[in-house]
């Protein structure tokens, strides 16, 4: 193998970040997964790892430096035996001029391993066929090895319906201590729940990440019910509004609306607002039904109680059909 040094491209006074820098930069380039149809790009990463296994390991590189080992990590006689063999693997040895020694690294550098995972993730993890990085110098050889991914996890976010029909994006605070946005999507109902890929607990070995499960609850509204798309307000109105007729404010999610409330309405008689109600998943928004509640003053003037007994005597009809005789 060509001298390590020249395979990263860097000087031997290269300091340790300037040979980690390279070697990242390296990797991105010449991995397996982005060079397809290149017949020698496995080859060439494989010298690029075997390369920063020696001098990317502080020890390893005094050694290479002292001429104890060569560019593929096997010991130069020095007619004092093996300094560091610690053992042979019959496997390997001979195979693809992989290394039949195996050699301790000390920790004195980052780990090839490391590095590839924290700067290709799941991409370098087994599409090309690799048994971890290590083995990329014709060592170990076989299928990949997966990598765990991440637990999911739970949140809840509240959501007033005010937020619901301007479709506005919500802020949810993660159990990961991270605060994501999040868009409520058209016809979501209270209680269901929105996937963020990736957004989970990380995984233990560089896996990729769980999923965050965000639960959407509605904020109780004071004065709107939600029945689908559909919102539903009970609206007092007086008994002269009632039996007269009258043009009234009703509020509506967004501003107040002038209504028309026919004359001789009684109370409980529903009236449709078009659009004003929730945003649907086939676009626009569903209706605001107003129901009319009639309602008597506190106090019960003494001409209004004389005009009701003079209409309950004259003018007597009747409310409830044969239905309530019971």
């Amino acid at each position: 193998m060509r001298d390590p040094y020249e395979v990263l491209g860097v000087s031997r006074t290269a300091s340790e970040a300037e040979i980690k820098k390279a070697f990242r930069r390296l990797a991105k380039k010449l991995h397996p997964d982005s060079n397809q149809n290149d017949p020698k790009a496995q080859d060439k990463f494989a010298e690029l790892n075997s390369a920063h296994e020696i001098i990317g390991d502080k020890d390893k590189r005094a050694q290479f430096d002292r001429g104890e080992i060569d560019a593929e990590g096997k010991p130069r006689f020095q007619g004092g035996g093996f300094e560091g063999f610690q053992g042979f693997d019959p496997r390997t040895a001979g195979a693809g001029g992989g290394r039949t020694f195996r050699w301790s690294s000390g920790g004195g550098g980052a780990g090839t391993d490391d590095i590839l995972n924290d700067i290709l993730g799941g991409f370098a993890g087994g599409q090309s066929g690799f048994s971890g990085f290590g083995g990329m110098g014709g060592g170990r050889q076989g299928g990949a090895r997966p990598r765990s991914r991440g637990e999911d996890l739970s949140a809840t976010v509240a959501v007033t319906l005010e937020q619901i029909f301007r479709q506005e994006k919500v802020r949810v605070d993660l159990p990961t201590e991270k605060t994501v946005e999040i868009a409520v999507p058209a016809g979501t109902r209270s209680g269901r729940v929105i996937r963020l890929r990736g957004q989970g607990w990380p995984s233990p070995d560089g896996g990729p990440a769980g999923d965050a499960l965000v639960t959407i609850e509605f904020v109780p509204h004071p004065l709107f019910k939600v029945e689908g798309d559909t919102l539903r307000l009970e609206l007092p109105v007086t008994l002269d509004e009632a039996v007269l007729g009258a043009r009234v404010r009703v509020p509506t999610l967004t501003s107040a609306v002038t209504m028309t409330i026919p004359a001789g309405s009684s109370g409980g008689r529903v009236m449709r607002l078009k659009g004003k109600g929730l945003p649907t998943t086939v676009g626009g928004h569903g209706d605001l039904l107003v129901a009319l509640r009639i309602v008597l003053p506190e106090t019960i003037d003494p001409e209004l109680e004389t005009l009701m007994r003079r209409w309950q005597e004259e003018k007597r009809y009747q409310a409830r059909g044969p239905e309530f005789e019971v």
